[in-house]
């Protein structure tokens, strides 16, 4: 199996599956002498993992990281960080029932078409479990940026099912289980989360996801544009089925004295393209959304086949999530900031020692 590495300097390879003994990755191309320690990392898998309230999976992991090489005396040396995170709470016999049936809308179908064989426990290669480990590179990456380059990386709910939701309060994220931006709406998600459960059903979701402090000058301007390359690795997130940078789709309905993005000596005057021009950042904030499908493991009966191709009649058993895109959030700020800091170290390696005779004028106008 191919295209399990994401990056080209900073480089992270994951393995593992949802029902095996671990899930880990190696990160290759970290610099050497950025202090770290698996106390820098655990709290960003706390924010993701399982269980962590009841309105997600009650799968209950601790998903405790291992450093196992590339640290030495509390800093990085340069070499392949390895990173182990052990499975401790499979219950594999949930999936039994559906060994030979393919769950509609998940990867079961299309891994036995491409394979001939699936791991049906869990999802296998294929499930969400996977995203812990990208989680853990992206806080090693996200403590590089912020220190040395004083980027910071944040995300929130923005829609769960019919749900639209402000962004009136970020300091809000962190203190409900929605990582939900617009507070006073809490207890109506409450609400409607117990309801899908009862119902046997699930919803999608919408987050936005912004890096403020951004250097201007990370991507490149044909193939590896910045805004293509956060496209390419929020898609990859299980679930995702779109993305879009700035005013996304919406620009097809503006005219350009509208969208563009004019600048004046004290900063531009608007952020339409989400902080990126020519596929190069302009040291804008970066602002992406990313909308999640409805969860495809759910209880209420579906119509399907077996792997004879026989009609069959099939209920999704087990501990799910009635909305994926609660716990996609610390995954959209780990993707972003592995991105960043590739393009970070590529932009360093090639273009470090150069200094624009333009100044570089606020990412934002003072109100």
């Amino acid at each position: 199996m191919s295209g399990n590495t994401l990056g080209k300097l900073f480089c992270v390879t994951s393995f593992g599956e949802s029902h095996g003994p671990a899930i880990g990755c190696v990160i290759d191309g970290c610099p050497p002498g950025l202090a770290l320690s698996e106390a820098d990392i655990q709290p960003a898998l706390d924010r993701r993992r399982p269980g962590r309230s009841k309105f997600v999976t009650q799968r209950k992991e601790a998903d405790t990281v291992r450093i196992l090489s590339g640290v030495f005396e509390g800093e990085t040396t340069g070499t392949p960080i390895a990173l182990l995170i052990e499975n401790t709470d499979q219950r594999s016999y949930d999936y039994d029932k559906i060994a030979q049936v393919f769950r509609p809308n998940h990867a079961d179908y299309a891994y036995m078409q491409k394979y001939g064989r699936r791991d049906h426990r869990g999802g296998g290669r294929s499930s969400a479990r996977e995203t812990a480990v990208r989680v853990a590179a992206g806080a090693v990456a996200a403590k590089y940026l912020h220190e040395r380059l004083g980027v910071r990386i944040r995300a929130c709910l923005t829609q769960i099912g019919e749900h639209q939701l402000a962004i009136s309060d970020w300091t809000a994220v962190e203190a409900n289980a929605f990582f939900c931006a617009d507070p006073d709406r809490v207890p109506e998600l409450e609400a409607y989360v117990e309801q899908l459960r009862r119902d046997g059903d699930s919803a999608g979701a919408c987050i936005q996801v912004e890096a403020s402090g951004m250097p201007p000058g990370l991507g490149e301007p044909v193939y590896d544009r910045l805004d293509a390359e956060i496209a390419y690795a929020l898609m990859g997130i299980n679930a995702v089925k779109g993305v879009e940078l700035g005013d996304g789709m919406a620009v097809a309905g503006m005219r350009g004295t509208a969208h563009r993005d004019e600048m004046r000596a004290d900063g531009f005057k608007s952020n339409h393209s989400g902080g990126v021009a020519g596929g190069i950042s302009t040291g804008q904030d970066l602002v992406a959304r990313l909308a999640i499908k409805p969860t495809s493991s759910i209880t209420t009966p579906g119509d399907s086949i077996d792997e004879t191709g026989a009609d069959v009649e099939m209920r999704t058993t087990g501990r799910h999530d009635p909305c994926v895109g609660i716990r996609a959030v610390p995954i959209a700020e780990a993707m972003v900031a592995l991105v960043l800091m590739d393009h970070w170290l590529r932009h360093r390696a090639q273009c470090g020692d150069v200094e624009p005779t333009t100044p570089r004028i606020p990412a934002q106008r003072p109100s």
